[in-house]
């Protein structure tokens, strides 16, 4: 049986984090406190570019790497850095309880009527309604991940011996196809497995907010 966790407009957290970031344990807590809010989706990306410091991240592909660098030039930020939290695609907040939680609210107030998201039964489809593109148009994106918080111990780094909590560990990102304001209807490459889930993102090709989302979840 197929679960849908998600309210019709929810606000996407998305946290680019590090287990070989000193700084990203605290993060990664603030932002697992707000996971269990309703109308919030929070997805959790590991980027591999600290490894060198001694620990290779055990969740960190490339391509989560690149999804931040093309938010650092939509949001035409100097450069990337971790932990970052990047809210509906539209900005980033500071990784602390309180800015994470005021960013939120603020968003949860930007409802503009976008596209409505809908699986199909069979869980291996998802249709997008119809509705206003931004310019340059949209895309739409499926993301793959664990839900829930995961632990790993870290041997090496700066840190080691602790152990670092995820939640909603991104483990694959696709994009299903673009979006032109018409009503679509999509496949999904993979239908999520007993321990997965996939939040399918409305977002658009240029500055990248996301116009919406929600999440299957298996069951």
């Amino acid at each position: 049986m197929r679960h849908r966790a998600t309210p019709v407009e929810p606000v996407v957290v998305e946290l680019f984090t590090a287990q070989g970031c000193a700084g990203c344990p605290e993060a990664n807590t603030h932002v697992e406190a707000v996971a269990a809010e309703p109308g919030v989706i929070v997805l959790t990306y590991a980027v591999d570019y600290w490894d060198y410091l001694g620990w290779a991240d055990t969740f960190a592909r490339p391509e989560f790497a690149q999804r931040q660098r093309d938010y650092r030039h939509a949001l035409r930020l100097r450069n990337v850095s971790t932990p970052q939290v990047v809210i509906d695609g539209r900005r980033q907040a500071p990784a602390t309880a309180e800015a994470l939680q005021a960013a939120i609210d603020e968003e949860g107030l930007r409802r503009t009527f976008p596209p409505q998201i809908e699986f199909r039964e069979t869980g291996d489809r998802v249709g997008v309604g119809s509705g206003r593109p931004p310019s340059g148009g949209a895309e739409v994106v499926a993301v793959f991940y664990t839900p829930g918080a995961q632990t790993v111990e870290i041997a090496s780094g700066d840190n080691r011996g602790q152990k670092v909590r995820h939640v909603n560990v991104v483990r694959s990102v696709r994009v299903l196809g673009p979006w032109a304001g018409r009503p679509v209807l999509y496949a999904l490459p993979d239908a999520p497995s007993a321990d997965q889930a996939v939040a399918v993102l409305v977002q658009s090709r240029a500055d990248r907010r996301i116009l919406n989302g929600a999440v299957l979840e298996s069951r």
